[in-house]
C-alpha cells in the first residue's frame, strides 16, 4: 500500500493541505479545463441527483453545480477540513454534506442518477470495493463518473507517484468497472496544459447501472477491517508520523516540475485559450517559485 494510500494518512495529509490546496494544488494539477471537459462524460443536467464522493474543497462540485441545482447535489468527504472549505463557497450553498467513505458510502441503494468522483480513488485502500459503491448508490440506468490520475511513463516520475498513492494504470479502471457490473464504458484523457511528452496524464471513466441492486462484484470483493476502528498504538502513532512525512514529500515533488512547466505557458499569450481557463500566476504559486529559487539558490551556493 502506497504512503497516503490508508485513510488515517490520508486524513491527516488533507488536515494540512487543506490549508493551500484551491490555491496552490488545484490550478497546477486539476484545472477548470480538465474538469469540464472530464464532467462531459457525467451527462449531467437539471433534474438529476448527484453524488460528489471525495469531494474536497468542492471544485469540482463547483463544476456540477454549473449543470445541476446545488440543492439536488449531495457530497461525501471523510476530511472535514476539506469539506468546512466547500461548505463557505457561495456557488455549493445549497448542497448536501456528509462526512463518509467512498468504500462505505452512507446512503442506500439505487438513490443517485449519477455518481462523480474526482482525484480520489488515489486514496482508496481498496479500488474495487470503491467502485462497487458506485455501482450501489447509482440507480439503474445511471451514471457512474471516476476521475483520476495514471500511472506516469516516465521511470523515476512512476516511482515517486507510487511511493506517494495510487496510479492505476488505464486498464485498472477498465476492469474494476467491468467487474462492478458497469455497461456502455466509456474514456476520456485529461491533462493541465504544462505537460508534455509520452504518455497520458490522467482519465475520466464512465460506465452505465444495467440493473438495480448491487455490484455483482460486491459478493466476491474481500470486506476489509474498517481502519477507523485500529488501535492507534505509540508504535502506530509513529509509523503515521513517518508515512505521512515521507509520502507528503514524494508528492510535493511534483510541485517544481509543475510550477516551471506552468511558467512557461501563464505568460504566453493564451489566445488559442477560451478567456475563462487562461491560466495565470497566483500568489501563492509566486511565493511556492521564490522559495524554489532560495532553496536552489542556496544549494548551489553550498556545492560551489
Amino acid at each position: 500500500m502506497r504512503l497516503i494510500q490508508h485513510k488515517k494518512e490520508a486524513y491527516w495529509f488533507y488536515r494540512y493541505l487543506s490549508i493551500f490546496y484551491d490555491k496552490l494544488v488545484n490550478p497546477l494539477f486539476w484545472t477548470k479545463r480538465m474538469r469540464d471537459e472530464a464532467l462531459e462524460l457525467g451527462q449531467l443536467e437539471p433534474g438529476l441527483r448527484v453524488i460528489d464522493v471525495g469531494s474536497g474543497t468542492g471544485f469540482t462540485t463547483e463544476g456540477i453545480v454549473h449543470h445541476v441545482p446545488a440543492a439536488q447535489v449531495t457530497c461525501i468527504d471523510q476530511s472535514p477540513h476539506q469539506m468546512s472549505r466547500a461548505k463557505k463557497k457561495a456557488a455549493l450553498q445549497g448542497c448536501t454534506f456528509q462526512l463518509g467513505d467512498a468504500e462505505n458510502i452512507p446512503f442506500g441503494t439505487d438513490e443517485f442518477d449519477r455518481y462523480v468522483s474526482a482525484g480520489s480513488i488515489e486514496y482508496w485502500p481498496n479500488p474495487q470495493r470503491g467502485i462497487n459503491e458506485a455501482y450501489r448508490v447509482v440507480k439503474p440506468g445511471g451514471i457512474a463518473l471516476m476521475i483520476g490520475p495514471l500511472e506516469p511513463e516516465n521511470a523515476i516520475a512512476r516511482f515517486m507517484a507510487n511511493t506517494w498513492m495510487l496510479f492505476p494504470r488505464e486498464e485498472e479502471y477498465l476492469h474494476w468497472f467491468r467487474e462492478a457490473g458497469f455497461q456502455d464504458i466509456r474514456v476520456r484523457y485529461v491533462k493541465p496544459h504544462w505537460v508534455t511528452g509520452r504518455g497520458e496524464y490522467g482519465i475520466a471513466i464512465s460506465g452505465v447501472k444495467p440493473k438495480a441492486g448491487l455490484s455483482p462484484a460486491a459478493a466476491r470483493t474481500p470486506v476489509e477491517v474498517e481502519e477507523t476502528a485500529e488501535k492507534m498504538t505509540a508504535g502506530r502513532w509513529l509509523q503515521l508520523a513517518g508515512r505521512v512525512l515521507i509520502g507528503s514529500l514524494a508528492g510535493f515533488v511534483f510541485i517544481p516540475a509543475a510550477l516551471f512547466g506552468y511558467l512557461r505557458r501563464a505568460f504566453s499569450s493564451q489566445e488559442d485559450v477560451p478567456e475563462e481557463y487562461r491560466e495565470r500566476l497566483n500568489g501563492y504559486q509566486i511565493a511556492a517559485l521564490a522559495v524554489i529559487a532560495v532553496v536552489i539558490g542556496l544549494v548551489i551556493y553550498g556545492l560551489s
